[in-house]
């Protein structure tokens, strides 16, 4: 008993550094990375509750396909020298409002959701509650928009984030050809290289 409620702290601990590295760390690598180790705490807490195929699913779906898709992209997009936002403006303004507006309504959604019932054993759920069969009925009957639309989300995610750093490179790689220009130092048609000759000896 002692070692789940110790597995639980720690493994909540790892979800709230996961999740706060994702929005602090300024590398976009490192903070994909700060996600996966988010989402193995979760798949951790996950089996605290004995719902071992939620955590599999947690595990392989996205901690290993989708996060690896995202790293991928990460690599091809860069940008870790950017400044994670623009110095002034709305979002310096009204982001750190935003954010605790939100801080709020979370504490207040936890603070109702029942602390009383910490003590307790929970509710009493049926046999099959939490089995691949259930799971699957409800993806495929209550759910199935959400679950459809988050994964449109994600691959839209994607392809956008591949499209607008092409388009960035293209705009930097103008930028420097101007750059050239204005300093009369245009790159000129390139010479062709000197080729050696051996003569064949008789």
């Amino acid at each position: 008993m002692w070692f789940e409620q110790v597995l639980f702290f720690v493994a909540g601990i790892g979800a709230l550094a996961g999740a706060l590295g994702v929005v602090l760390v300024r590398n976009p690598f490192y903070s994909v990375l700060a996600l996966v180790t988010h989402l193995l705490a979760l798949a951790v807490l996950f089996l605290l509750l004995h719902a071992e195929f939620l955590a599999a699913a947690q595990v392989v779906v996205y901690a290993g396909a989708v996060m690896v898709l995202y790293i991928f992209v990460v690599a091809y997009v860069g940008g870790s020298d950017e400044p994670l936002r623009p110095e002034g403006g709305v979002v310096n303004t009204f982001g750190p409002l935003f954010a605790l507006a939100i801080g709020v309504e979370l504490s207040i959604a936890f603070i109702a959701s029942g602390l009383e019932a910490l003590g307790s054993r929970g509710p009493d759920v049926g046999a099959g509650f939490g089995s691949p069969a259930q799971i699957g009925q409800l993806l495929l009957t209550r759910f199935l928009v959400p679950f459809e639309a988050a994964s449109y989300l994600l691959l839209i995610a994607a392809v956008g984030a591949v499209v607008l750093a092409r388009r960035r490179r293209g705009l930097e790689e103008l930028e420097e050809i101007g750059a050239l220009q204005e300093v009369g130092a245009a790159p000129g048609p390139r010479e062709p290289r000197e080729t050696q000759t051996f003569e064949a000896r008789a």
